[in-house]
C-alpha cells in the first residue's frame, strides 16, 4: 500500500533535484523549472525585469562563481593543469625539482707573470719570488661581465724530499727579457691556468634577535647561483645541507700524499651542527635561507627529544579540562640543526649568470681584485713588481651560461624527476653517483658494476681513471678513499660496495689488406690507421665491452681503395717493450674470442696504448 506524504504529515515531499549545471545559463534554467515546479503559487513572473528574474539571476551567479573555483581549485593540485606561481612551486618542491636562477658561466683562465733570475743566464726563474693567486681574485670581460677564480693557481709546490720549494710542473715557462749585451736570461714569464666562475660576490649582514626556531632570511639578488659562506658573530660556521635533517657535509682538504698531482684533495665528512637550507621563488628568483630549530644556548642532552616532557601534569587538581598542547614544541631539537641568537648573520654570496655571460674567447683581460700570497715573502718591491706584471685571458670560450628555466620548462621536468631519490638503490644510481662526484676529489674516467657471486648483498665497482697523458691508470688511494666515503652516505645499510680496480688488456692490432694498385697507397694506409685510431680511442672504451672484429674490418672498408680484408689479429702486450711502458694484466686473445667478439675479463677494459706504433698494416698483392 502506498504512502501518501500529503495525509502522512511526518513524512517529507521528495523534491527532485539535478546537479548537473555547471554555468550560469544552465544553472538559471535548472532554477527557472525548479521554481515553477515547486512554487507556482508564490512567484509567477520570472522575466529578466521581474523580481523572480533577479532572484533567479543572483542564485546563478553565485553558483556560477562557486563552480568556477571549485574547478579551479581542483586544477591547481595537478602541475599538469595547475596556473597559479604557488601551485607550481608547489609540485615542483614535492617532486624533488630545485628552482635556480640563471646559471653561470665557467672558463679556464690563463694567468701569466714575469719573475726575474737568480742570476743571469739561469734555466729557471728566482723559486723564492714565485706566488700563489688564491681564489676570489676577480677578473673583468667584455660587457662588464666578472669572472671570479674558484681554485688557487700555484706558480710554486710545497717542498720536495729535501725541504726545498719547486716551480709547479704545470707552470708554463717562456722566454721573457735578455740583456742586450751578453744575452742572458734576465726574467721568465710564467702561465698556468685556473679556473673561473661569472657572477659578482656581495656580502650580506642580517640582525638576528632573541631565539627563532627555523628562522629565514631573504637575500636582497635575484638569481644566486652559490652561497660561498655563512658566519655569526661568534665564529660559528653555517654549511649548506640538503636537509636540516643531515647533520654532516663533505669538505675538501689539499691531498698531501704522494699522488697529489692526480688527486688535489681528499675528502673528509664533517660535522655540521649550524647548517641551513636554500630555496627559491618561482617569481622572483630570490633566494631564502632557513636555518634550524634548536636553541644554541640551551643545554641539551637527549638526540631524539622525549615527547613526556610536553606531557601536561595537574598536580593537587581533580578536575581538569581540554588543554591543547604545541606539537611545535617537538620540532624545537638540535637534531634539525642549531640556529644561534643575539648576533649577526653573513651571507658571502654569488650571483648572476645567463647565455650572455658565455664571452668568447680573448674576452677577459682586466683584473678587478687580486688576492695574491708569496709564501718564500720576498722583498715588498719584488712583490709590487709581479703584482704589475700579472696579465689574464682566456684562450677559449666561456661555457655553461645559460638563462632561468621557465615555469614551463620546470614543470615538464617533473614526470623524470619525481621518482628520484637521494640514495642508491639501482645500477644507475650507483654510477650517477660516481661520476658526479666533485672533480676536486678525483675524477673517475670509467666505472662499471658486477655482482658479487660471494655475496648477493654486496656490489663490485670497477674503476679506472687516466694519468697526466690521458693513458689508462689504475686510480690511487686517495681517490677510492674518497668514493668511499662520498657514497657511504647514500647506499642502504643492507648493502655493500666492493670498490675494485678495472684490469687493464693492452692490445697490438695487425692487419692485412689488398689495396687499389691504381690509387696511392701511403694515402690510403693514412686514412685507415686514422679511422682506427679513432675508433680504438680510449673515450670510446668501456669496461667490460668486448672487441667485435666485424666491425674493424666494416671501419677498414669504408677507406676508399681498400678491395679486401686479407686478416685481422688482436694480441696481447705487456710489461715494458722497447722503452714503452704496458699494463702488467696478461690476456689470451685465442680463448677468450667466441665467434669473432673478443671478451675482456669480468672488470676489464681494452686499450690500444700506443695506436700509433701498436695499430700495424700489411699490405699484399
Amino acid at each position: 500500500m502506498a504512502i501518501d506524504p500529503k495525509k502522512n504529515r511526518d513524512l517529507k515531499e521528495v523534491r527532485q533535484r539535478r546537479y548537473l549545471a555547471r554555468d550560469f545559463d544552465a544553472m538559471r534554467s535548472t532554477l527557472l523549472d525548479y521554481a515553477r515546479q515547486y512554487y507556482p503559487n508564490q512567484i509567477q513572473d520570472f522575466s529578466e525585469a521581474s523580481v523572480g528574474g533577479l532572484f533567479l539571476d543572483m542564485a546563478a551567479y553565485v553558483g556560477d562563481n562557486m563552480s568556477f573555483y571549485l574547478d579551479h581549485l581542483y586544477g591547481e593540485l595537478n602541475y599538469e593543469t595547475a596556473v597559479e606561481a604557488d601551485s607550481i612551486q608547489r609540485a615542483l618542491i614535492n617532486a624533488g625539482i630545485p628552482i635556480n636562477g640563471a646559471a653561470p658561466a665557467s672558463v679556464e683562465v690563463t694567468l701569466f707573470i714575469e719573475v726575474s733570475v737568480k742570476n743571469p743566464g739561469d734555466k729557471d726563474p728566482n723559486i723564492d719570488l714565485l706566488p700563489v693567486i688564491r681564489e676570489g681574485t676577480s677578473f673583468g670581460a667584455l660587457g662588464g661581465i666578472k669572472f671570479t677564480l674558484v681554485e688557487d693557481v700555484d706558480f710554486i709546490v710545497s717542498p720536495n724530499k729535501d725541504g726545498n720549494y719547486v716551480l709547479n710542473p704545470k707552470a708554463e715557462k717562456k722566454i721573457g727579457r735578455v740583456r742586450a749585451a751578453d744575452g742572458k736570461t734576465l726574467t721568465y714569464i710564467l702561465a698556468m691556468k685556473g679556473v673561473a666562475v661569472s657572477g659578482e660576490i656581495v656580502t650580506e649582514v642580517f640582525g638576528v634577535g632573541s631565539f627563532l626556531p627555523f628562522r629565514t632570511v631573504t637575500l636582497q639578488r635575484s638569481n644566486v647561483t652559490e652561497v660561498v659562506r655563512v658566519f655569526d658573530d661568534f665564529g660559528n660556521n653555517y654549511y649548506e645541507v640538503g636537509a636540516l635533517t643531515h647533520d654532516v657535509v663533505y669538505r675538501n682538504v689539499a691531498n698531501t700524499s704522494s699522488d697529489k698531482t692526480l688527486v688535489k684533495d681528499s675528502l673528509r665528512l664533517i660535522p655540521a651542527p649550524y647548517r641551513f637550507t636554500k630555496s627559491t621563488t618561482l617569481v622572483n628568483r630570490l633566494t631564502t635561507l632557513t636555518f634550524g630549530g634548536g636553541n644554541a644556548n640551551t643545554l641539551e642532552d637527549d638526540v631524539i627529544p622525549d615527547p613526556s616532557e610536553f606531557a601536561i601534569s595537574f598536580p593537587y587538581s581533580k578536575t581538569i579540562s581540554r588543554i591543547p598542547v604545541n606539537p611545535e614544541k617537538l620540532l624545537t631539537t638540535r637534531t634539525l640543526g642549531v640556529a644561534a641568537s643575539d648576533t649577526q648573520l653573513t651571507v658571502i654570496y654569488r650571483y648572476g649568470g645567463g647565455l650572455n655571460h658565455n664571452v668568447g674567447p680573448g674576452s677577459i683581460g682586466s683584473i678587478f681584485s687580486l688576492e695574491i700570497d708569496f709564501p718564500k715573502n720576498p722583498p715588498a718591491n719584488e712583490q709590487a713588481r709581479i703584482r704589475n706584471t700579472l696579465d689574464v685571458t682566456n684562450f677559449e670560450k666561456a661555457v655553461g651560461g645559460e638563462d632561468a628555466l621557465t615555469a614551463e620548462e620546470l614543470v615538464a621536468l617533473i614526470p623524470t624527476v619525481k621518482n628520484s631519490q637521494e640514495r642508491i638503490v639501482t645500477k644507475e644510481d650507483l654510477l650517477a653517483r660516481v661520476y658526479t662526484m666533485p672533480s676536486n676529489f678525483g675524477r673517475v674516467f670509467r666505472a662499471a658494476i658486477s655482482p658479487n657471486s660471494n655475496n648477493p648483498l654486496s656490489t663490485q665497482l670497477y674503476i679506472i681513471s687516466r694519468d697526466e697523458n690521458q693513458k689508462l691508470t689504475q686510480s690511487t688511494d686517495t681517490l677510492k678513499t674518497n668514493i668511499r666515503k662520498y657514497l657511504n652516505t647514500y647506499r642502504m645499510i643492507s648493502d655493500a660496495i666492493d670498490i675494485l680496480d678495472a684490469k687493464v688488456i693492452n692490445l697490438q692490432l695487425k692487419f692485412t689488406v689488398v689495396l687499389d694498385p691504381s690509387l696511392n697507397r701511403n694515402t690510403i694506409l693514412a686514412e685507415i690507421l686514422t679511422k682506427l685510431q679513432g675508433q680504438f680511442d680510449v673515450r670510446n672504451m668501456h669496461i667490460n665491452q668486448p672487441i667485435i672484429v666485424s666491425d674493424v674490418v666494416n671501419n677498414i672498408f669504408t677507406v676508399g681503395g681498400v678491395i679486401s680484408v686479407d686478416s685481422v689479429q688482436f694480441t696481447n702486450i705487456s710489461g715494458t717493450v722497447n722503452n714503452r711502458i704496458y699494463s702488467g694484466e696478461t690476456f689470451d686473445v685465442k680463448s677468450n674470442s667466441r665467434r669473432q667478439i673478443i671478451l675482456p675479463p669480468i672488470g676489464g677494459i681494452f686499450e690500444i696504448r700506443y695506436p700509433a706504433v701498436d695499430i700495424i698494416a700489411k699490405v699484399v698483392n
